[in-house]
């Protein structure tokens, strides 16, 4: 077992299709960038919120570093391929104008591959050669980088729209932003402690009490926010009425109930009976809605998510 992080796994990295980013950066390609290429076929986001999948780059600023262990999560966690090392983070964090442009090319490295293919709108690949949303949710916890608000500000500089995802366990990182996304996601996977704690097997102290009080602070946001609810079959898919009290609580401007995905990583730990059909997670968004009084606003039944929200439409960002 190594303890740091080694080159094999810099290697495993690699053969995965991770394009790494300096010391602890990604990008990867999205399977919507390839979708959207090749089938004209658009992910959920663009439905949702207007943001163009061919031109929405998908990166992480801590690929291999979480201080949260879920079993449903695709990235790949110390211990799990005979590789052990520090997940807490880095002993330096790289600058955040040098990752910015370093995922920028990446980016346009993995577009260089569609060139010579016939099914490829030119038109469309043109356009994802300007890149203009950036989804701070590819793995690991972005809220472990410490320059996180830098990061976003010299994506906004660019003329880029920010998605960035957290799990929600660091909220004094999240509420002091010198620079907010474009839109916050933070994900709720339990609706207990207990089965948060047996879901995403937090590595710090008071992980629960943490993202209850990000949840309470979600509505001094400026920038529209989401709760995202993964759930898996026979571990959180429950108890729709408690967590319908947690998002009373939160007020979000949506809410995405989502399936459980069963790729990655989590092959290792869940099976394919954990991954719920699109009807289970719209059963539950159904009664979720009832609950807080959102509305149904629309649906992905390819991605498996459900939109709710407060707002009679939602805001289109792009």
């Amino acid at each position: 077992m190594q303890t740091s992080v080694s080159t094999a796994l810099l290697r495993l990295l690699k053969n995965q299709k991770y394009h790494l980013v300096g010391q602890h950066s990604a990008v990867k390609r999205c399977r919507w960038l390839y979708e959207s290429l090749v089938h004209n076929r658009p992910c959920y986001k663009q439905k949702f919120y207007g943001i163009r999948s061919h031109q929405c780059v998908q990166m992480t600023p801590s690929v291999l570093y979480c201080n949260m262990r879920c079993r449903f999560c695709w990235r790949i966690q110390s211990g799990d391929v005979a590789f052990k090392w520090d997940e807490t983070g880095p002993s330096r964090w790289d600058d955040p104008e040098t990752i910015v442009e370093a995922c920028i090319e990446a980016q346009t490295d993995i577009l260089s591959g569609y060139k010579a293919n016939p099914k490829v709108d030119k038109k469309t690949l043109r356009e994802a050669s300007t890149p203009r949303h950036a989804a701070i949710s590819l793995t690991g916890e972005p809220t472990l980088y410490p320059r996180l608000g830098e990061l976003i500000k010299s994506f906004h500089k660019r003329g880029f729209t920010t998605f960035l995802v957290s799990n929600g366990t660091l909220p004094d990182v999240l509420t002091q932003l010198d620079t907010e996304p474009t839109q916050l996601y933070v994900s709720l996977c339990a609706y207990d402690k207990q089965t948060f704690t047996k879901t995403c097997r937090p590595q710090i102290p008071n992980a629960w009490e943490r993202l209850t009080k990000t949840l309470s602070l979600l509505s001094s946001f400026k920038c529209p926010t989401v709760i995202r609810l993964t759930l898996v079959r026979h571990v959180n898919l429950s108890h729709p009425e408690q967590y319908a009290r947690l998002l009373s609580k939160a007020h979000p401007t949506y809410v995405e109930p989502k399936a459980y995905m069963h790729v990655g990583a989590s092959q290792l730990r869940l099976s394919y009976e954990n991954m719920p059909s699109h009807q289970e997670i719209r059963d539950f968004a159904v009664t979720v809605a009832r609950e807080t009084g959102y509305n149904l606003l629309d649906e992905a039944p390819e991605s498996r998510v459900v939109l709710l929200s407060d707002l009679d439409q939602p805001l289109k960002l792009a």
